[in-house]
């Protein structure tokens, strides 16, 4: 068969990608960025899209040329900025819907979210619901499915990310209230091979299957699991009342840009367990259980590095930017006589010494302004690598004993150097 599977890079998509290719099926890889799933999977084909904008069935008809069935993996926890949830979960998947009945795709999956219901509250709910009740309400051979936490050892996106962190904390394991939420964890392969037979058998057209492993587990087992799991010791478990975690979300919110947020939090805290009786059912795929994944698959030295790394990151990158920041304000604001007098030491003639220090302050400020906002981390980091490399070539050159100064302001950079090294590397999310 020819598939098409939309979000083919995301953390789900990449997995019923390589599920579908193992299986000896071609799939139209429809992403963001087309280059990078021609990396990702050698030999498929790769088509741009983009559910911000793609909302009219007519930007889908030209891609579904030769397409047997479609699976729509697309999909966000919280919009952010340039991004509308709306469009992403509700308006380009019912174009993409209506697209495939009129192309007369024969089979339709669509990849929802256990909880993607009015009752959770939520715009990323209501807009899942939104487009699996279109779905349903076509005449075509379409299917949800609704998974759980979805989950692999090998690897961990968002919410699974999240979890080892707090897994990973030092002496303590933080919950939400009274920890008691429940899950009911899918390994990413049983998810996988599921939606996998899905497409391949028609015969549960019209239907929302939840797609579940046996077994609820509630968060604060969950995030023990994952400790033992981890090789840490034992740890207290500490309550952390809703109202601080609502704080920690709503900031969350506006700076953080990860699993954390308002949505997740109500997500959370709304339930997410099923009967998992119709998913064996429909794909005669049995899940295994969350502990039982885990036994089976030990956690590795790079599982441990990165929940250590998942809370540093974030607070590497805010340092490097508040550090930026300061520079230039205290250049400029705070200590500006001394600053002449060094670009004057430094060889910069009188006359240029007010634009080198403007230049200089403005270029630090923006850099730090835009690393503080998140916008193309690698790249800014590359700029301030640059800077900094200017700087230290011009010092060098112009009055290299300070190298020797005893408050080593050139050698303080070096540290500031691996730093940013060190923030560009870690940089990518999945």
């Amino acid at each position: 068969m020819r598939i098409l599977v939309t979000g083919a890079c995301g953390f789900i998509g990449r997995h019923i990608t390589s599920a579908l290719i193992a299986a000896g099926h071609r799939v139209v890889c429809c992403v963001r960025d087309p280059a990078r799933a021609r990396r990702m999977f050698p030999g498929q084909e790769a088509l741009a899209c983009d559910f911000s904008r793609d909302t009219v069935a007519a930007c889908w008809q030209p891609r579904l040329e030769g397409v047997d069935a479609v699976v729509n993996c697309a999909g966000i926890l919280q919009a952010r900025p340039g991004q509308s949830i709306a469009a992403i979960h509700g308006k380009a998947p019912k174009a993409l819907f209506d697209a495939c009945l009129a192309a007369g795709v024969g089979r339709v999956v669509q990849i929802s979210a256990l909880g993607a219901e009015p009752q959770a509250g939520t715009a990323y709910a209501l807009s899942k619901h939104e487009a699996d009740l279109h779905l349903l309400s076509l005449s075509l051979d379409g299917t949800v499915v609704q998974p759980s936490l979805a989950y692999t050892p090998a690897g961990s996106y968002g919410g699974t990310s999240l979890f080892r962190a707090l897994a990973a904390l030092p002496w303590l394991v933080p919950v939400v209230g009274r920890g008691d939420q429940a899950f009911q964890p899918i390994h990413m392969v049983d998810l996988a091979e599921g939606v996998r037979r899905l497409v391949e058998r028609p015969g549960t057209s019209g239907e929302v299957i939840a797609a579940v492993a046996p077994g609820p587990v509630t968060f604060t087992d969950l995030l023990l699991a994952l400790r033992r799991w981890l090789g840490l010791p034992p740890a207290r478990v500490i309550h952390v009342p809703q109202f601080l975690a609502g704080l920690a979300a709503r900031f969350g919110d506006l700076f953080g840009g990860g699993p954390l947020t308002t949505t997740s939090l109500k997500m959370l805290n709304y339930g997410n367990t099923a009967a998992p009786a119709p998913f064996i059912a429909a794909t005669g795929v049995n899940p295994r259980t969350f502990e039982g994944a885990l036994a089976a698959d030990p956690a590795q030295v790079q599982d441990l590095w990165h929940a250590r790394l998942y809370f540093l990151r974030p607070l590497l990158r805010i340092v490097l930017a508040l550090f930026w920041i300061a520079t230039g304000v205290i250049a400029v604001l705070v200590s500006s006589g001394q600053s002449e007098a060094f670009l004057g030491r430094a060889g910069v003639a009188p006359s240029l010494v007010p634009f080198a220090l403007w230049g200089g302050a403005l270029t630090d400020m923006a850099l730090g302004a835009l690393l503080l906002v998140r916008w193309r981390v690698r790249l800014i980091g590359g700029l301030q690598l640059l800077v900094t490399a200017v700087y230290l070539g011009a010092l060098t050159l112009a009055w290299p004993v300070l190298w020797a100064d005893p408050l080593g302001p050139l050698l303080k950079t070096l540290p500031l150097v691996v730093a940013t090294l060190v923030m560009i590397a870690i940089e990518e999310e999945r």
